[in-house]
């Protein structure tokens, strides 16, 4: 049965239908579902993000209507994908393995039913049993996954558990859901990993792009080596984006603040990009924390960056059946 929002009144993203996840009839017609994951028992400083499902469904001035026509790439996601909401996943701070397990039965679901599954946090231990759901589907190591992120959430314990919003990248590449060759990084700053766990990361054959290479580089740069590493022997992307990506400045409600990083036009231009470009298996937005957020910024931007990735998503299609011949105007979306 839906739960809806389990913090909260339900109400869905921007309006879409509600749909009850165990009737498979009112959802695998869609191009993709919203997905509730309200966990913060995996973090490590400021909780708080079990509130950010609801807050993210919520983050908008205009009509909850089920509508959003995309100025810039000429669709309506919400409409052209037929975008349902699932309601959370009962996830329980206090019970972390059968938080867990809840959540990765229900992406599996999601996934092998060929339906996108877009994951709103909760902290970014979700990502190990969001990425791990798709992996089920698509197959062991087939799945590439671009991160983006202040932190690169490769610890081997946090606080001597095995999992936390520090860990579930490791968890990843220690499984095999996905290689380590084909996980890639994007804005990772500041004071963290050691240097035992960045050895680690090394062997693994991770790619990060630290935010200062970004610089140094341009983003479109990083973006275009990513997706090369990401499309070369595999058949699927997940995209995890943890809002601290973001400059604080930008994104204030969020656990763990790293000064320095993107800009919200960055992030959302990326984000965009990588849904037009990559065949995207699922996605996850995650450590929005209404909490610490002045004036809903933080949940406005993880909002937009789910209407990028949707948006993304159906231009891809639109673009597959030639609905649509041309690109974007947009630098950053240009002609390669």
């Amino acid at each position: 049965m839906r739960l809806g929002n389990m913090y909260g009144p339900d109400h869905t993203f921007l309006g879409v239908p509600g749909a009850d996840p165990d009737d498979q009839s009112q959802w695998t017609s869609a191009g993709a579902v919203i997905l509730g994951a309200p966990f913060d028992g995996g973090t490590s400083h400021r909780a708080g993000c079990r509130f950010g499902p609801q807050a993210m469904r919520a983050a908008d001035y205009l009509p909850h209507d089920g509508s959003r026509p995309s100025l810039a790439l000429g669709v309506d996601a919400l409409l052209d994908l037929g975008v349902v909401d699932l309601g959370d996943v009962e996830m329980p701070s206090g019970d972390t393995e059968r938080s867990l397990a809840a959540l990765e039965s229900r992406v599996t679901q999601i996934a092998a039913a060929g339906v996108v599954p877009i994951v709103l946090g909760g902290d970014h231990t979700i990502a190990l049993p969001d990425v791990t759901g798709v992996a089920r589907h698509v197959g062991w190591g087939r799945v590439a996954v671009i991160h983006f992120d202040a932190h690169a959430d490769t610890g081997d314990t946090q606080w001597g558990s095995l999992h936390g919003h520090g860990t579930p990248m490791r968890r990843l590449i220690e499984s095999g859901a996905c290689r380590g060759d084909r996980f890639l990084q994007i804005g990772l700053r500041g004071y963290w990993p050691e240097p035992e766990t960045l050895a680690w990361m090394a062997a693994q054959g991770m790619r990060s792009f630290e935010m200062s290479e970004v610089v140094a580089r341009g983003l479109d740069s990083v973006l275009d080596e990513a997706f090369a590493i990401a499309t070369d022997e595999c058949d699927a992307v997940f995209l995890s984006v943890d809002v601290d990506v973001v400059d604080p400045g930008s994104a204030p409600g969020t656990g763990t603040p790293e000064p320095g990083g993107l800009t919200s036009r960055q992030l959302l231009d990326s984000v965009r990009r990588i849904a037009m470009d990559l065949p995207l298996a699922g996605v996850d937005v995650v450590e929005v924390s209404p909490p610490y957020d002045h004036a809903d910024i933080t949940a406005f931007l993880g909002n937009r960056v789910v209407l990028e990735a949707l948006g993304g998503i159906a231009w891809r299609a639109k673009m597959s059946r030639g609905e649509i011949v041309r690109r974007p105007s947009d630098p950053l979306l240009r002609d390669r």
